[in-house]
């Protein structure tokens, strides 16, 4: 099986055989591990004044730096990113020279979330007034978003490069969701649900993101429907054990391995938080490899690969 079946079967919930296939929402470490800087840090103030010539070549250099990140650390799918100043033709452009370059070897995802997200604290008290003081219109404003966020959906299809969407608004602290289990569903539920359905009515495969803790609010997620659930972060007290128990009938469950552990922890115990991420999301299928955030800015390469050396002697399935 190739790393995008692979990654399918999992999103499906199939028995597959061999090693589980592994995701990053994200790869900050660019220029650490291949002397090369981040999309994220690509800003082109001035895009629309370079010829097409150039444009050409940063996308297609966008996408050979990702795909090679995706060949070193073997995963088994992406959340292509595109650099600031693209339009989604540029994206586009980009996905296709990604395409020629890798065939459909791997699982293609875009940012593709319009729910409600953890404001900033610059925007939390205008959130919350508009929460109180005008709920109609906040349930209005919702429901248009997921309308744009569809319709978005609905042209990429015709692009024929891309299998899916990761949706990445945050919900939760470390402590609780933001909101409370009823005001999320009020204001974020039904929207997530209709934003999922329409992406798996086009044939999209949906993992949604949120950081902290997601217990009070799981059901609700779970009803939503996405394929999978991402990053299941233990310092948000989100458990492997408890939600495979709870949750890996419904859903795929991607992540677990401590960000925190991996940054100030000892090797020792990151070693014993991936081998606990993989003993306990493995069984049955249904698990997908993953730090509980991303590889972000900051943490040591070395850290990342420490886990990566579990993940290639102790996750493979039999058979």
């Amino acid at each position: 099986m190739t790393p995008r079946e692979l990654f399918i079967a999992a999103l499906e919930r199939r028995p597959i055989t061999g090693r589980v296939p592994h995701f990053e929402l994200e790869f900050f470490l660019t220029m650490e591990a291949f002397g090369r800087v981040h999309m994220s840090q690509r800003r082109f103030h001035q895009w629309n004044q370079m010829s097409e010539n150039e444009r050409r070549l940063h996308r297609e250099d966008a996408a050979d730096l990702q795909l090679q990140a995706l060949r070193k650390y073997e995963w088994a799918g992406i959340l292509y990113r595109g650099c600031d100043g693209w339009n989604d033709d540029d994206l586009r452009k980009s996905l296709e020279h990604f395409h020629k370059l890798s065939g459909q070897e791997y699982l293609v995802t875009l940012h593709g979330d319009s729910t409600y997200s953890l404001p900033s604290g610059e925007h939390m008290m205008d959130f919350v007034e508009r929460l109180a003081d005008e709920p109609e219109e906040m349930k209005d404003e919702a429901a248009r978003n997921v309308d744009n966020a569809l319709e978005r959906g609905r042209k990429m299809k015709e692009w024929g490069v891309v299998d899916g969407f990761c949706l990445c608004s945050d919900y939760c602290f470390n402590d609780n969701p933001f909101l409370s289990p009823a005001m999320f569903d009020e204001f974020v539920t039904p929207y997530l649900k209709r934003l999922v359905a329409g992406y798996r009515e086009m044939g999209y495969y949906v993992i949604k993101h949120t950081d902290g803790n997601i217990m009070p609010i799981l059901d609700s997620l779970l009803e939503a429907n996405p394929h999978a659930l991402h990053s299941l972060d233990p310092q948000g007290g989100v458990d492997m054990a408890e939600m495979k128990k709870r949750a890996g009938d419904k859903v795929c469950l991607i992540g677990n391995v401590n960000c925190a552990l991996m940054q100030t922890g000892t090797d020792e115990q990151v070693v014993e938080s991936a081998r606990y991420a993989l003993n306990h999301g493995m069984p049955g299928g249904g698990y997908v490899f993953s730090t509980s955030n991303c590889v972000y800015t900051g943490m040591d390469l070395e850290r990342y690969e420490l886990i990566l050396d579990v993940w290639r002697k102790e996750g493979n399935y039999p058979g």
